[in-house]
């Protein structure tokens, strides 16, 4: 291998690694200092070290111990260096140990508890949620403070200072670096599903942008949810989220066209659909929903998993879509839960219905800013004819619109409703 060639492949193995290994890294510094700043420092350079030194020496067989020792080194350097600073983490770490006894292991995990302490602390509910799900994408996805900017369309300087303030206010706070005793559990666990949730949907559908998806952060949503699944293999929320996100993540490579245009559920090709992850999808769904009583992530699941399952828009079981949609209402209801109920209402008994049901939410505030609403009764009013009404929808729907592709779809379906108005026109040409 040429010389440029294995400084390439050395550099991909580096970012391969510490992908996987950064939150590992990171957990287990932040336990044993008890100082995040101090951790993200020394684990990135023990990054900037192998990057340094793999080029020459080589990947090592277990890059992950290599990062460990060497940010502890680093670590104790600095210690060694400010006296004041080890003194204030050797009282904090008495204090730890008085009040917060470390956890036992987690049963069944392969992966150190340190990462799941690291969880609950980035989505621990004393934080505002934007800032437990930046935390969470810096922190354990391994994003750069630029990538994080990225995802949340900040400048960097400004998502740097939200870190900065967030760090200071799990220090101010004194939150504690541990997974919660049994008591708590079902309390904190939703905000860490919440929380990779929301990185997911960001990725499944940007906010803004050229582009429809950001495959980047719903992959590491997923990835997320995987370590969440094998340190916690009794909480079937975990295991009905994961599934979720893979029947979802699924049709990934149909959403769009050749151009990046969106492509809608009833026109996408599902003969190139994921079928390996349908099929994990669909067996995390039966553990989600047995052995208790359904959760938000499980109904979820099962909804996706009848899409998954039909040939064609058709033959999806429309009925049941439409009774899942009603037991998720029960168990968290939201007017975007409403919204998608009244789509597979108009699937189910036609756009007039489906319609009624969305009229119903025109005075709903959280819908206000939401232009999925306008396009879907956009949609409807298209079918039913309603050129006029249908030509305002879209218009409402593009000024709220994020990214290139639905503005796109959106602009597409306004000409479209504008040309049937134009050959209704007295005098209009005839067609053809």
């Amino acid at each position: 291998m040429a010389g440029d060639e294995r400084a390439g492949h050395v550099g991909s193995s580096v970012e391969a690694v510490f992908r996987e290994e950064h939150g590992r890294l990171l957990a287990s510094l932040v336990r044993r200092y008890r100082d995040l700043d101090l951790a993200e420092d020394v684990a990135s350079e023990a990054i900037e070290a192998a990057l340094a030194t793999w080029p020459v020496q080589g990947v090592p067989a277990n890059p992950g111990a290599w990062l460990l020792t060497t940010a502890r080194r680093r670590a104790v350097d600095r210690l060694r260096r400010d006296t004041t600073y080890a003194a204030k983490l050797a009282l904090l770490q008495v204090e730890a140990d008085r009040t917060d006894p470390a956890p036992p292991p987690v049963v069944g995990a392969d992966l150190p508890d340190e990462r799941l302490q690291l969880f609950f602390t980035c989505a621990h509910p004393a934080l505002p949620a934007e800032d437990r799900a930046a935390l969470t994408l810096r922190c354990l996805a391994g994003l750069t403070t630029q990538e994080v900017a990225r995802a949340f369309l900040v400048p960097p300087p400004t998502m740097a200072k939200r870190l900065v303030r967030v760090k200071k206010k799990i220090r101010e706070a004194r939150v504690p670096f541990r997974v919660p005793d049994a008591t708590e559990l079902p309390h904190r666990l939703p905000g860490v599903l919440q929380v990779v949730y929301s990185i997911f949907t960001e990725g499944y559908a940007a906010s803004s942008g050229p582009h429809l998806q950001r495959l980047d952060l719903a992959e590491e949503a997923i990835r997320l949810a995987r370590i969440l699944r094998r340190l916690l293999p009794a909480e079937r929320e975990v295991a009905g989220l994961l599934a979720l996100m893979l029947l979802v993540h699924a049709r990934r490579g149909t959403r769009t066209g050749p151009d990046g245009e969106l492509v809608l559920l009833r026109d996408q090709d599902r003969g190139r659909w994921d079928r390996a992850a349908i099929e994990e999808g669909r067996a995390l769904v039966v553990v989600a929903l047995t052995a208790g009583p359904a959760g938000r992530y499980g109904v979820q699941a099962a909804i996706a998993a009848l899409h998954a399952e039909a040939a064609d828009l058709a033959s999806t079981d429309w009925p049941q879509v439409v009774a899942l949609y009603d037991v998720l209402h029960a168990l968290a209801p939201s007017p975007v839960v409403v919204l998608n109920r009244a789509a597979a209402v108009a699937v189910r008994d036609g756009p007039e219905a489906g319609l009624a049901l969305l009229d119903g939410l025109a005075g709903e505030p959280r819908l206000r800013g939401h232009h999925p609403y306008r396009a879907a009764r956009a949609d409807l009013l298209r079918q039913l004819g309603r050129h006029d009404e249908a030509a305002t929808a879209y218009r409402e729907a593009l000024d709220l619109a994020g990214t290139g592709p639905e503005r796109a779809h959106l602009r597409r379906g306004l000409d479209a409703v504008e040309s049937s108005r134009a050959d209704r026109e007295p005098g209009a040409p005839a067609p053809g």
